[in-house]
């Protein structure tokens, strides 16, 4: 027998992740915790490619083989959390990428028991992506190769992602976007990370990618404006409110007191108060940048007409003005409907200008004959009403004329036998 061969550690280490006990997969997770940790550090380490899609390869498959939502989610979160062991963003970022491709090449096979926790996993480890792009001060250059990877990896049309990829990415974007960063980032690093955004929703041909990037993020925008304008107002009403006792308190008070226990006992609400709050943009910079991508020539005609109509949202909110939808999402879903409920208002509309001119002009200059009579009548009948047929069972108009008996008829009643009236004053003559 021949020496055997020595398989690479990631392969080793994927053979491991998708064994069919959970202690064996349980144990490969925390020795690649401890390989990547080891391997990264070095200056001349660092995986490849090829080698992190075995890894993912592993990690997807250890994943699929894990049973009981409890367990799943914490190892989702052990699997997502693995991005900071790597010692620098290009690795971080490589990491990042063999993840979104695993995904896009596994997708088509998960069956339907199994979604809900890749869609977990997905959104875990966006998650911890944003994290690592908070623990770098959200770093402009760290930040445009984080969205870089994102668009080309998912909503680029030569990545071939799935659509329920594509969804999802863009259904979890802004939420986990406002878990991780609501309290720090301003209104200009926001529009900064929805500006791919802006320019995929302007040049895709993809119609279910439009829709989900104008429900999921500029739309979902929209529908947080009141939230987001009254945690502003909760910020500037508690930096009054933190201004006013340091110039109010007197010369012998105490500014460090010991804080009251039932504050301390508070701090959870706290807490439940800072998860309810929103993203701040400023809807005109928003307004403008949409309206710079879809006024270019090569956008095509439904996206603009589509982003137009945000656009004006956007403009109302800047001004002050709230918009509400004028027309149902039924009608909006189905503009075919839309357009027919439009019409027959619009045509509702006009036959009753018409009505109330004739009306006008009949009160006007009245005419009593009977031959005008008639013409107000003819006049304002509805042609678009079917006419009276005269002569059905039920309905109004001239009776029916007599059909006369044919001639044969009447040449043969001629020189047949008299009627019997005839008959009986002949025979009273006779007698």
């Amino acid at each position: 027998m021949g020496p055997r061969v020595q398989l690479p550690p990631e392969i080793q280490l994927a053979q491991r992740l998708a064994g069919n006990e959970q202690v064996t997969r349980d144990r490969a997770v925390r020795k690649l915790r401890k390989y990547i940790v080891a391997r990264t550090q070095r200056a001349e380490g660092g995986f490849t490619h090829d080698e992190l899609l075995k890894v993912w390869k592993g990690l997807f498959y250890c994943m699929w083989m894990q049973d009981k939502p409890l367990l799943q989610e914490e190892l989702g979160r052990t699997i997502s959390q693995l991005i900071h062991a790597f010692q620098t963003p290009e690795a971080q970022h490589l990491f990042l990428q063999t993840f979104w491709q695993t995904m896009n090449r596994e997708w088509m096979g998960i069956d339907r028991l199994r979604l809900d926790k890749f869609y977990m996993l997905m959104r875990m480890v966006l998650h911890e992506s944003l994290k690592a792009l908070k623990t770098r001060g959200w770093d402009e250059r760290q930040t445009e190769q984080l969205l870089e990877l994102l668009m080309t990896g998912i909503l680029h049309p030569d990545s071939q992602a799935p659509n329920g990829v594509k969804s999802h990415f863009i259904e979890i974007f802004l939420e986990e976007l406002t878990k991780v960063g609501a309290h720090e980032l301003t209104a200009d690093q926001n529009l900064r990370l929805i500006g791919p955004f802006c320019t995929v929703a302007a040049r895709t041909q993809d119609s279910l990618v439009l829709h989900n990037i104008t429900r999921g993020i500029f739309e979902a925008i929209v529908e947080q404006a009141p939230l987001a304008i009254e945690d502003l107002m909760k910020e500037l009403a508690e930096e009054r409110d933190g201004d006013t006792p340091s110039r109010e308190s007197p010369e012998g008070s105490v500014s460090g007191a010991e804080p009251d226990p039932g504050k301390e006992q508070g701090g959870d609400d706290d807490e439940e108060d800072s998860a309810g709050t929103v993203l701040q943009f400023d809807y005109e910079a928003v307004a403008n940048r949409l309206f710079e991508m879809a006024s270019r020539r090569d956008t095509p005609p439904q996206n603009r007409k589509r982003l137009y109509k945000v656009i004006r949202k956007l403009q109302a909110l800047s001004e002050g003005l709230f918009p509400e939808d004028d027309i149902p999402e039924k009608a909006y879903r189905n503009p075919r409907g839309g357009r027919r409920v439009r019409m027959k208002k619009r045509l509702s509309e006009s036959q009753l200008q018409n009505k109330t001119g004739r009306a006008a002009e009949e009160a006007s200059c009245p005419d009593p004959s009977p031959a005008s009579a008639r013409r107000r009548r003819s006049a304002g009948a509805d042609p678009a009403m079917p006419r009276e047929q005269p002569g059905g069972r039920g309905r109004r108009g001239a009776p029916r004329r007599r059909r006369r008996p044919w001639a044969g008829a009447r040449a043969k009643a001629a020189d047949g036998q008299a009627p019997k009236a005839k008959r009986k004053r002949a025979l009273e003559g006779q007698k």
